[in-house]
């Protein structure tokens, strides 16, 4: 996926039963470098494996999801498999889960988890409404609904590499390799 908008919802009789369905198989999203997915339903494992510039909202993955994602944005509105972030350079993930750690899921030698500053609440409400607008999702409905307690249920997905990137000095670099090329010419 390089580009557009993927969406994929179910009849409106079975979106009512609440029930968990895995509608997309496994690898999806896989080396994506743009456009946005919404998926009501489950996906398979390996989602948004490579990832370098998609924003997916799925309501739930299997094993190894989001691993050597080096951009893009990724909400999971439900469980996760084991090796979550493995490989994983860049980008944001967030997980709605109401469990109290999430540490067993994820792969720990690359991600850590944190809670959601204001700008990753902006983000995250933004996505979800996105999400609930293209697929009908009740999930999407009842986080919504209750956003001021719900918010506090999303663990933020950080890559460990993330924090060794000084962008401030990358920014200045570039700035003086304009200055010098205009200075030069």
């Amino acid at each position: 996926m390089s580009g557009g908008r993927i969406t994929i919802r179910m009849p409106k009789e079975v979106r009512l039963r609440k029930k968990e369905f895995t509608v997309m198989g496994n690898v999806a999203l896989y080396g994506a470098t743009g456009g946005s997915l919404y998926v009501s339903g489950r996906c398979g494992e390996r989602f948004a494996v490579r990832n370098s510039g998609a924003s997916a909202v799925v309501e739930g993955i299997g094993n190894h999801g989001c691993e050597y994602m080096t951009r893009g944005s990724v909400i999971v509105l439900g469980d996760i498999g084991i090796n979550f972030g493995a490989g994983m350079t860049g980008g944001l993930a967030f997980i709605y889960s109401k469990r109290k750690s999430l540490t067993s899921s994820l792969n720990i030698d690359f991600v850590s988890d944190d809670s959601l500053n204001v700008n990753d609440e902006r983000m995250v409400k933004r996505l979800i409404r996105n999400h609930d607008y293209h697929t009908r999702s009740p999930i999407a409905k009842k986080i919504l609904k209750n956003w001021a307690e719900e918010k506090n249920n999303f663990r933020k997905i950080i890559p460990h590499s993330s924090g060794n990137i000084d962008f401030e000095k990358i920014y200045n670099e570039k700035i003086k390799d304009r200055l010098g090329i205009y200075l030069n010419e």
